[in-house]
């Protein structure tokens, strides 16, 4: 009895951990986000247990089932799309649920875009804050005034239709030169990073279409960040003092 949290690799299919293949193997039943996209992957791992889908428009209905199924001893892995179950994927809610009813639940460490992302974008990765996507109309502007007023280095999920909308919409808010990086297809065969300002990446997004998986790491509110620093390092003086 115990739910497995499984990151699957991002793009390239070795990023994925000896561990994760052997809670694959050994799982009475393995839940997928896409069925089609993970048997790819359990068959390059030859991986033949049995499969289910679980995703957004069926994971409120089949939950109560699922809960029923592991309470009668069974071990299920949650397998999403790409990245870590939970993470701007399908995972809480049976998290959640499992957590209630005293089923273990084990996340095991892997992949997921944002990390990689962030680490490899040289803007701050010391204190940062994660958003996924942004909300696509009801709350945009709200939650666009509230991340310019942030002083941590943003992250975001985006996808390609919508960057060059998004890059300008963040130029308008966050101001146009603020430092930004656009990480896309990590780990694949045309993985690609360009950082520069909110107002040039825009434009060459506008010249060059892109296509793949894309975040976006978005430097903090420098005045904010400056004035904090000053903050922290008064502080600092105050304390030696005593």
């Amino acid at each position: 009895m115990r739910l497995y949290l499984v990151p699957s690799p991002i793009g390239n299919l070795g990023d994925i951990t000896y561990r994760a293949v052997e809670v694959l193997q050994k799982a009475d039943v393995i839940l997928c986000e896409d069925t089609r996209g993970s048997l790819v992957l359990l068959k390059h791992y030859n991986i033949t247990g049995p499969v289910t889908p679980y995703h957004q428009h069926n994971e409120h209905k089949v939950t109560p089932h699922l809960i029923e199924q592991m309470i009668a001893g069974k071990t299920f892995a949650l397998l999403t799309d790409a990245g870590t179950p939970g993470i701007s994927d399908p995972g809480f809610l049976l998290t959640r649920e499992c957590i209630k009813n005293n089923i273990p639940v084990e996340c095991l460490p892997g992949a997921t875009a944002f990390v990689p992302a962030l680490v490899q974008s040289g803007i701050p990765s010391n204190r940062f804050i994660f958003e996924g996507f942004l909300p696509p109309k009801k709350g945009r502007q709200t939650m666009l005034k509230v991340l310019a007023a942030e002083d941590r280095t943003i992250i975001l999920y985006e996808s390609p239709h919508r960057l060059v909308k998004t890059l300008h919409e963040l130029a308008t808010f966050f101001g146009p030169e603020r430092n930004a990086a656009v990480c896309r297809e990590l780990t694949k065969m045309f993985e690609e990073t360009n950082k520069n300002t909110l107002t040039a990446l825009a434009a060459h997004y506008e010249k060059h279409p892109p296509k793949g998986e894309i975040v976006l790491v978005i430097e903090g509110n420098p005045t904010k960040r400056s004035k904090k620093e000053l903050e922290t390092s008064l502080e600092e003086d105050t304390d030696e003092e005593e």
